[in-house]
């Protein structure tokens, strides 16, 4: 790869790191909240349009991931359903109620953070987001941040545990 080449990958690098950072941010509002630290953005033309972070806990429903409000919340700015002009940037490999969302969605490039290889839909667990037989295929690109992105996950279920544990003494 020449010169130009390598400048237009150190550009695309920093301009996704720079999204990251920001998602990583709603991922500490999740985790503040006493929520798995999940955090999402939703670029089109290099401006956020849309953002979100799980919320499972604080919401008490099971739709309120990251991924489903930042997209909820595109698809109201854009007012269309179709997202086919944009980017996603999620701390964590979506879960398959999420990957599917990011298809019916037709958003065309996710940016991850770190892997779930529990719940994972984008290669770790299942790969909803590349499934020949869906008629839209995502562009991904994995490993942004992703030792912050990681570290931030297990330090939750750490501190989860560590309470738990904690927990279980009390009478």
């Amino acid at each position: 790869m020449g010169i130009i080449g390598n400048l237009a990958e150190n550009l695309g690098k920093t301009r996704d790191e720079k999204f990251m950072r920001m998602a990583y941010r709603e991922a500490e509002k999740a985790y503040k909240g006493g929520d798995v630290p999940i955090g999402c953005l939703i670029v089109q033309n290099g401006h956020v349009i849309a953002k979100g972070h799980n919320r499972r806990n604080q919401d008490k429903s099971a739709l309120s991931h990251a991924e489903i409000t930042a997209i909820r919340d595109a698809c109201k700015k854009l007012g269309d359903w179709r997202l086919e002009n944009v980017e996603m940037f999620v701390t964590l490999e979506p879960c398959p109620m999420c990957a599917g969302a990011i298809v019916q969605a037709r958003i065309p490039r996710v940016v991850i953070g770190c892997m779930n290889p529990k719940a994972g839909s984008a290669g770790s667990v299942v790969d909803l987001l590349h499934m020949p037989g869906f008629n839209h295929q995502v562009k991904t690109e994995y490993g942004v941040m992703q030792a912050e992105c990681s570290d931030l996950v297990s330090r939750f279920f750490s501190e989860l545990r560590e309470q738990s544990k904690g927990d279980e003494g009390e009478v």
